[in-house]
């Protein structure tokens, strides 16, 4: 996912979690939706960063940390990304996150 064209505020903004909260009708179900997203984008974009900086490891045995500047910009990118959370967020507010709770959808199937 390019998480760079995902229109995310880079820093924290007050939001109205009232009116956040009325698309699960609960404001605790509403930050576990997040916050499960949020867990979801930290481990793909740790994944990802993971792969970048594996093409510059060598093999050599020295002691010495070679610092590559490749490898200092990547670093520098995602360091610039907006966090997972304000990811997350921006993504349940523009409707783009599919989520479902099985205890509401049993209870409607018992009724």
């Amino acid at each position: 996912m390019d998480y760079k064209k995902i229109n995310a505020p880079v820093t924290t903004v007050t939001r109205d979690m009232i009116k956040m909260s009325e698309q699960t009708g609960n404001v605790y179900e509403t930050i576990c939706v997040i916050g499960k997203r949020a867990n979801q984008i930290a481990v793909e974009m740790k994944k990802e960063l993971t792969q970048k900086l594996k093409d510059f490891e060598t093999n050599d045995n020295n002691e010495e940390i070679a610092e590559n500047r490749e490898q200092i910009e990547i670093s520098r990118i995602y360091e610039r990304l907006p966090k997972p959370t304000l990811l997350a967020t921006q993504e349940y507010i523009e409707h783009n996150l599919y989520f479902s709770n099985p205890a509401k959808e049993k209870e409607r199937l018992d009724d």
